[in-house]
Formats: C-alpha cells, structure tokens, sequence
C-alpha cells in the first residue's frame, strides 16, 4: 500500500499547505462567536477532522491557525512537525511508531503556532489524522510568506526558507 493506494482510496486531494487531505468530520454542533475568543471572524463547528498525506518530498510548509490542532499517527514513515511559537522559539517533535525513540502517535500544535512537517523516509510517506477544536475554517488558516517570517524571526532563517513558500501563495 503505497501513497497512490491511500490518496485514492481515501479520495484526498491537494492541500493549500502541501500534501493531500479529505475531511472525514464535522461537527454538526456550532459555536456562536459570542462564545467564542475575539481572534474568530464567525461562528465555528466544534470540531472538524481530516485525513492528511505527505508523499516522499512533500511537505507541510510554514502555516499557523488560530485553534490547536492534534496529529495522529496512522501509517507509513514517521514525520517531523517543525514549530515556532510567537516568541521565536524553534522546536521539532516526531510523530510516529517508534517511541522508543521519542516519537509520539498523536501531537498537539498549540493555536497561533507557526509549523510545517516532512517525511523522515523520502522514500516513502506518511499518513496521519488531524482534528482542530474549534473546528477548521479557511478564514483560521494563514501561510507564511518566507521573506515575512525571516524578517521576524531571522535566526530561524535556514529552516524558514526549507519549509516556508517565497510569496505566501498556496500553489
């Protein structure tokens, strides 16, 4: 079972940030804005989910939203997700089987974080799960734009400029 296999039997498709996706949950319950924190531009689901599939070379590049987001590890080689929190700070964690090696099979990006992920086996892929509370929307969602986040955080500049796309575009 490889890449292809997964992308279409789960039917995913490109994702702005890179890699292949396909929501696989809603939640029908909605939150109001009034309940919810000021950085929401409407109401939200309460919780949304997703398949998400990076192939050999693919990568997640530099994104942030404004609710957390849990990976889970399902299939395929072990990933690594790269963070950098409004204060600067770099960090890496692997997701994964192995945890005798550190990695982990699920993972909390916290809201408002910077992050982007690679497949540690280029030769193969990863396949994980992905479930934002309160849920996904589009309007959450902010690419970075490489010259913009080395202009913020330059000591960062060598793994911004790996994982970050030169204008912001999602193509």
């Amino acid at each position: 079972m490889n890449a292809r296999y997964w992308i279409s039997k789960l039917n995913l498709i490109k994702h702005p940030e890179g890699g292949y996706y396909a929501e696989v949950y809603r939640s029908e319950e909605v939150m109001t804005l009034g309940a919810l924190p000021d950085r929401y531009s409407g109401e939200r689901n309460v919780s949304t989910s997703i398949y998400f599939l990076l192939d050999k070379v693919d990568v997640s590049h530099f994104h942030k939203l404004q609710s957390d987001e849990i990976w889970h590890f399902y299939y395929g080689s072990s990933l690594t997700i790269h963070l950098i929190d409004g204060a600067g700070n770099y960090s890496a964690q692997k997701l994964g089987r192995n945890l005798e090696v550190g990695e982990v099979l699920q993972f909390v990006i916290p809201k408002l974080t910077w992050f982007a992920a690679e497949v540690n086996d280029k030769k193969s892929f990863s396949l994980i799960g992905c479930t934002v509370a309160p849920g996904f929307d589009f309007a959450d969602f902010e690419l970075a734009k490489r010259e913009e986040l080395v202009l913020q955080f330059s000591a960062l500049k060598k793994i911004i400029e790996r994982f970050a796309k030169r204008d912001g575009n999602t193509d």
